[in-house]
């Protein structure tokens, strides 16, 4: 009995091996790499790679430091587009969600088709779409208002229109794999509950409270916590619709990083910054999951 145990004990973590692998390969290792050039004086041209220890940390938090400002107004930008994206991220999933429920079989799968369509695109394609669409000399929206009579709008170079556009261009780019999320969850709804609340003489705003949002809550928690770290990885789309302008107004933590670590070339400091942007990601997360545990604790 105890050899067969060992034996299958030796073939479960086979099995397992090739994951453990490439999981340390791709992610320990840069992880680990990453921190320890966080310790030093790392100069892309400078051979002599000088160790700091947290100097760099410390720098972030140093208000005389240009780095303090870097971080912090990329920060301060980063969570302007979090607060703002994530809550339409997910109300608008799921109402796209609940109404491709509520359509006919025979037209289901091409209306998730269509949104789900964009999420397959990549960055670049995503905002050359957009650029051309809000451009405020020949944009396509624009070209429209001035035949209405109505001005341009500076969609990407003034505030806040250059917040509102980069927004709506992510929500049109991925808000196709949220309502496929929610979808999936609607589908695993039992219809018992929604009978016994039709029985009860409820409406439909009432079994959405009541029923679904309550059923749903573990993928809500799911599609919250992805749709922030996502947003908080945001990149390509101010990089390439404004260019973090007007100024930088929408110059996210993500590209200052970029910035500091490549064109000035101190990877010492832009990994410094990204162990931060990670922690406080880390952070956020476990700050949501614990609320939203204690609410369904609560909900008990």
């Amino acid at each position: 009995m105890q050899k067969n145990s060992w034996k299958s004990k030796l073939t479960s973590s086979l099995f397992v091996l090739p994951y453990l692998i490439l999981f340390s390969i791709f992610l320990v290792a840069p992880i680990v790499y990453g921190v320890w050039i966080s310790l030093h004086n790392w100069d892309l041209l400078n051979p002599v790679k000088e160790f700091v220890g947290l100097k760099n940390y410390m720098n972030i938090f140093d208000s005389e430091s240009y780095l303090h400002t870097l971080f912090f107004e990329g920060l301060k930008n980063t969570f302007i587009f979090v607060i703002f994206s994530v809550p339409l991220l997910v109300i608008i999933g799921l109402a796209l969600a609940l109404l491709l429920n509520s359509l006919p079989e025979k037209i289901k799968g091409l209306f998730r088709t269509m949104y789900f369509i964009p999420y397959s695109v990549s960055v670049s394609i995503v905002a050359i779409i957009w650029l051309w669409i809000f451009d405020t000399n020949s944009g396509l929206i624009n070209q429209y208002l001035q035949k209405l009579g109505v001005g341009a709008i500076p969609w990407l170079t003034d505030l806040p229109w250059a917040w509102v556009s980069i927004i709506i261009a992510t929500l049109w780019w991925t808000i196709g794999f949220n309502m496929v999320i929610f979808t999936n969850a609607l589908n695993d709804v039992p219809e018992e509950l929604y009978e016994a609340g039709s029985l009860d003489g409820t409406n439909s705003w009432q079994r959405l409270i009541h029923i679904t949002l309550p059923t749903i809550k573990p993928t809500m928690i799911f599609v919250i916590l992805t749709s922030t770290i996502a947003s908080f990885n945001v990149y390509g789309q101010p990089y390439l619709m404004t260019r973090g302008g007007p100024g930088t107004s929408t110059q996210v933590l993500l590209m200052n990083i970029v910035e500091e670590g490549f064109n000035q070339r101190q990877l010492g400091n832009a990994a410094a910054m990204s162990i931060m942007m990670a922690l406080i990601m880390i952070v956020i997360s476990i700050i949501q999951f614990r609320i939203t545990r204690e609410k369904k604790a609560g909900a008990r």
